[in-house]
């Protein structure tokens, strides 16, 4: 990813609530400008179209969520609680921003039509980070993998499917609470039993 300059950063900033609140057909170069408090002619002498901006805006977005994925699965406690919080920010950095937006549904498929590259990536770094993180409790013996007759890297993606497919859809995104606020992080897992209950069966009772 290349770094961006403070300029960048702020136009990126300001042109999320732009899209939030009229999609991406419908915004405008010159919303963004006005919300950056830029001249349209600064805001393309940083970004040349509005695709590559949103573009820009995304691959910041998967970055910055990734370092947070990587940061809960360094973090304390067991590696369900671990592997609860990774998902947590995942979803919190990826699918919170656009979720209040009554055009959620486009910016999700703009996001894959525009930088489908890199959300799959992140997607498989998730899977390839939650497997880890199982590998590496299956190897002191918290977890027995062998009892369900599948690798860390299987169970990391039935977590992730699971974790799209349990929750209830509101205009077409998959939600991870049944009501509230998708900005507060406490209320992203209320299911606390979904991971442990995916592979109960490799915990070691002892």
């Amino acid at each position: 990813m290349i770094a961006l300059d403070t300029k960048s950063n702020h136009i990126l900033d300001a042109a999320l609530p732009v899209f939030v609140r009229h999609g991406f057909r419908k915004a405008s170069m010159a919303d963004i400008a006005r919300a950056a408090n830029i001249s349209r002619a600064s805001l393309y002498l940083s970004f040349g179209s509005k695709e590559g901006l949103f573009r820009a805006g995304s691959t910041r977005a998967h970055a910055s969520t990734m370092r947070n994925v990587e940061a809960a699965l360094a973090g304390s406690g067991d590696v369900f609680v671990r592997i609860e919080s990774a998902i947590a920010a995942f979803h919190r950095g990826l699918i919170a921003p656009f979720a209040s937006s009554p055009d959620a549904v486009e910016l999700f498929e703009v996001n894959m039509a525009l930088a489908k590259d890199i959300t799959l990536a992140a997607r498989a770094t998730l899977v390839e980070r939650l497997a880890q993180a199982l590998a590496d409790a299956q190897a002191p013996g918290v977890v027995a993998l062998d009892r369900l007759n599948a690798k860390p890297g299987e169970i990391a993606n039935v977590i992730c499917k699971s974790c799209r497919r349990v929750y209830p859809v509101v205009k077409g995104i998959p939600r991870f609470v049944t009501g509230g606020n998708y900005a507060d992080a406490s209320l992203f897992i209320p299911q606390r039993q979904l991971v442990p209950d995916l592979i109960l069966p490799a915990v070691d009772p002892r």
